[in-house]
């Protein structure tokens, strides 16, 4: 079982001057739900290489068990800082993809095209796709083979307005992930703030917040597992 993990590249949170990128946990949870299952992990960037890291991610506050498994991990780091190009893989040698979120995917992957591609050429073969928090707004330019949204009648999830009020950064982000699902037909539904919350529809997984990566995960397995 191949799992592709697709990380931003991207560092600057807009005109702030602060950094942004990819959440830790984001990563490393569901990064040991599918080592510790038995899958093999691959990981791609727009650029390749080591992807940026949200610095807020990596404060005392926002540490878990498994952040702190990753950071004593030396492969797991050593994987993080040789990332593929995300225009070198292909969904033909995959089971699913998987994209963990952070503000960074808002500006580069929600329009990169070779993301956009990777995404309907794996649905469109059968196979899965999962992303939480931010990353569902990747989705935003995601077509099926009749041109439509692929959210579009799904049921969905992703980081909610509310979550984004509370970090501050409604103004600041270039679209509001669940305005953007709403907007292209997606039922779009959230739990309370920061509680876990997943939503599977078809091939489609999506998680609401941080909290959500690791159930995020486990689903993703749990539906490749099924098909097995």
């Amino acid at each position: 079982m191949m799992i592709l993990m697709v990380l931003t590249s991207h560092d600057r949170l807009g005109d702030t001057g602060r950094k942004t990128g990819f959440w830790l946990e984001e990563l490393a949870a569901p990064y040991y739900a599918f080592k510790d299952s038995g899958a093999e992990i691959a990981l791609a960037s727009p650029e390749g290489g080591e992807p940026p890291l949200d610095p807020k991610s990596a404060e005392p506050d926002s540490q878990t068990d498994d952040t702190r498994r990753f950071e004593a991990d030396a492969a797991a780091k050593s994987a993080l800082k040789t990332t593929a190009r995300l225009d070198t893989v292909s969904h033909e040698a995959l089971d699913a993809v998987f994209y963990p979120g952070g503000h960074g995917p808002l500006w580069d992957l929600a329009e990169d095209r070779r993301s956009i591609a990777l995404i309907e050429a794996t649905i469109a073969a059968g196979k899965p796709v999962a992303l939480v928090c931010h990353a569902p707004g990747v989705l935003r330019h995601v077509r099926t083979a009749g041109g439509r949204p692929l959210v579009e009648g799904r049921n969905v999830t992703g980081f909610a307005n509310t979550e984004e009020e509370a970090v501050g950064l409604t103004a600041i982000v270039p679209f509001l992930v669940e305005d953007e699902l709403k907007r292209n037909g997606g039922l779009y539904s959230k739990a309370a703030d920061w509680q876990p919350y997943v939503v599977p529809d078809g091939l489609l997984i999506t998680g609401q917040n941080p909290a959500s990566s690791a159930p995020a995960a486990k689903a993703l397995i749990k539906m490749l597992e099924s098909r097995a």
